[in-house]
Parts: structure tokens; sequence; C-alpha cells
């Protein structure tokens, strides 16, 4: 121990001065002791004074060396200061990690005083809430996100459920935050971005109600003419024959939305698809075909353009998606009017085009055809037997295509939806 061996280096010290001090006499002998006793403190006080000069700045690289007793202070010194040191370097590695950690969350993350000022945010809690990591550190975070909803939210200190927040900037989003005390004087507020899953919702609010619309009508139809046939049960054979004829139109109705509605749920579950060689020039000739039947001589159809090319793809779908796109120039194209098919090369990409000299759209609409159930015209809609599914149902085929659709169209001259394909699905011309 230190203390045992300074304590056995003075009485040593001393001994040595008694020693000598009784061989060479009283005087020399209490002069040499005073020597040593000089120099040993003054030893001592320049340790000292090297020992107080590097705790004013203490490095580990720079404790002092000495010798005899000094020195065995200074190698422990050393040790610890070493040991010191790793500890504050694993600390700080530590540190690091967790903070790498919060940083590479993708929801945000603040760190609040018991005032409610920002201690520390990480980079999702900037973009989620517009908050300068440098400039708003220490501010009260209401004085920030000026949301009434928060302000309460955090005098309330009820933080079982998480707040919804609809925030206009930096950007329009949604977002739900909750405030997780964890010591007497820290919390911490999460933010979560649910914007996405919002619209998925509102989508699905949307889309309820829709069905929900469009079931309504031809089922009060049909319970209508029911309820009439059993109250009049001598009704006359045309009239209920009238009234039979009318329940028919209502029940196909219904039957094609359901067709639509289970189709639009078979693509967006993403059932796999089987890929095959589609000649697509004869499923034009076929869609002429169908065209001409749907139109019954009101219209003019002609196949324009056409390419010896065949295309890698679903035939059935692409039926489908075709045949839509058909109907739909058929359905919004006065009588007398042209609807031409096209099926070319364009930049080394196959396009397949129908043009027709219909109505047209106007600009604003454009955006949103195929949003389900969206209609430019409901009432034309209707009547023409259409369930507001159908472009929604060509948007995922080419999805599944990996195609584009183009829609160019003036208002009162007609329209031209393009569905370009990729390259790599384009079989060697024939």
């Amino acid at each position: 121990m230190l203390w045992l061996r300074s304590l056995i280096y003075y009485l040593s010290v001393a001994l040595i001065a008694l020693f000598i001090g009784a061989v060479a006499g009283t005087e020399w002998g209490l002069i040499f002791a005073l020597v040593v006793v000089a120099c040993s403190a003054l030893f001592h006080l320049y340790n000292l004074g090297r020992l107080h000069r590097w705790m004013q700045d203490p490095q580990v690289d720079r404790v002092p060396t000495s010798f005899l007793l000094w020195q065995d202070l200074f190698d422990k010194l050393y040790d610890q200061v070493r040991l010191q040191k790793k500890q504050q370097e694993r600390l700080a590695a530590t540190l690091e990690r967790f903070t790498s950690a919060g940083e590479a969350l993708p929801d945000g993350v603040l760190i609040l005083d018991e005032h409610d000022r920002i201690e520390w945010c990480n980079q999702a809690a900037t973009q989620h809430l517009g908050i300068d990591r440098v400039a708003d550190v220490w501010q009260v975070i209401t004085n920030i996100i000026r949301q009434p909803g928060l302000r309460d939210y955090l005098r309330s200190q009820d933080f079982a459920h998480p707040l919804m927040l609809r925030l206009t900037r930096p950007v329009d989003q949604v977002l739900t935050v909750q405030m997780v005390p964890f010591d007497s004087t820290r919390k911490l507020l999460l933010s979560r971005d649910i914007t996405q899953l919002d619209r998925i919702q509102t989508v699905h609010r949307d889309f309820i109600a829709n069905v929900s619309h469009e079931l309504r009508t031809p089922l009060t139809v049909v319970g209508g003419f029911i309820e009439t046939m059993l109250d009049m049960p001598d009704v006359d054979a045309a009239t209920r024959n009238k009234h039979l004829e009318l329940m028919y139109d209502q029940t196909q109705r219904m039957q094609r939305l359901v067709d639509d509605l289970l189709t639009l749920s078979r693509l967006e579950n993403g059932m796999q698809m089987k890929e095959e060689e589609v000649d697509v020039p004869q499923l034009m000739r076929l869609l002429a075909v169908e065209a001409e039947g749907l139109s019954q001589g009101r219209h003019t159809v002609a196949i324009g353009s056409i390419v010896p090319a065949r295309l890698i793809g679903n035939h059935d779908e692409l039926h489908s998606a075709f045949g839509n796109l058909v109907s739909n120039a058929i359905r919004y194209t006065p009588n007398g009017g042209t609807i031409t098919l096209h099926w070319r090369i364009d930049n080394g990409q196959p396009v397949f085009a129908v043009q027709d000299t219909g109505i047209g759209i106007a600009p604003e609409h454009v955006p949103r055809l195929t949003e389900r159930f969206y209609r430019v015209d409901r009432g034309r809609s209707r009547a023409t037997g259409g369930t507001g599914l159908g472009l929604a149902i060509v948007k995922h085929i080419l999805q599944r295509h990996q195609a584009q659709m183009a829609i160019q169209s003036k208002l009162g001259h007609g329209s031209e939806f393009a569905v370009r394909f990729p390259m790599q699905r384009l079989l060697a011309e024939i």
C-alpha cells in the first residue's frame, strides 16, 4: 500500500540521518538531517507541482513520470486515467450506436425535457414536423408546431392513445403522435406518417359508399316491381312482362357490377399472371366484331394502322382491357360517329390505341378517370350500362403488363386512349 511504503520511506530517511549524526557528531548530524529533510521536501513539492499542472489538463499520454514513491503514484494514476478513457470511448461508441439507430428509424423521435423543450430529434422528425435540428433545439414544441390539438394533448397528460394531426406544412400529410415519458423529467414524442394509410381508408370508405349506392337503385327498382306484382296479382300480361323486363335489366346491371368487382378484386390481390403469346391483330378483329354488335349499326367501327406483331401477355386480361376501352368509346360517341382501332410500333414500343369522334373529356377529369366509380357523366354512364369500374380494371391489367396509358382528348372533338407496352413484351414480327 502506498501509505505504508511512504511511512517506511520516511522512517528510513530518519534512521539514516540519526545514524550519520551519531557517527559524525551531533552538530553535523543535525545539519545532515536538515539537508535530507529539505531535499525530500523539495522533491515532493516538485512532483506536487507537476501533478497540479497535469490535473489542469489531464491527458493519458501526458501523465508525469518520476521515481520512488511518486513513480508508483503516477503509474497508478496512469492506469486509472487509461481505464477511464477506455470507458469513455465505450460509452461514446454506445451513444453513437443508439444515435445511429434513432436516425435510422422510419418514425420520428423527439426527446423533450420537463418543459416540453426539444433536446434532440432524428431526421424523420424533421421531415414530419418541419423542425430545424439546429435552430429549434431548446424551443418549446408547441411554439414550433402550432396545433391546438397537440397543445391540449400535452396539457391533458393522458398519453394512453396517439393523437392524429393533419398538417399542411412542409407538405400535406397525416401524422399520429404519442408521448412516452421515460424518466422523471424526459419524454419521448413519437411521430408516424400515416398519410398513405389515411388515403387507403378514405378510398375504402368511398368504395363502400359507392357500391352501396350502385346497388341501392337496382334493388329498389326490383323490390318495387315485386311489391307491385304482389299487391296486384291480376295485373295484365303486358304490364307484367314490362315489369319483368325492367327487373331483368336491373339484375343484369347488378350482375355486371358484381362481375367487375370480382375482377378488380382478383387483379388487386396480385394473383400470378399466366403469360402467353397474344396475337394482337387477331384480337383486334375480334374486338371490331364485338364493337359492331354493341353499336348495333349506330357507329362506324374501323381498324386503322395495324402491324403484324404479337405480344407476350395474358390474352384474357388484354381482351378485357382493350374491350373496356372500345366499349367506352361506343358509349360516349354519338350516333354516326367513328371508332378506330390501331396497333402500331412507336419508337420501338408496341402501342394499342382506340380513337373516337365522341363527346370528348374536359382536362380536369382526365387524371381521375381510372378511379373506381369515377364518372364524367353519371347519368349517361348508367343509361349505357356502365359500372364505373371499367377503367380501374384497365389500369390494374396494364400495371400487370408494365404498360402505361396515355389519354388525349378535347371536349367536343373525341378522344384517344393509347396503351404503350414495354419493348421486352414485343414478340418478333411474323
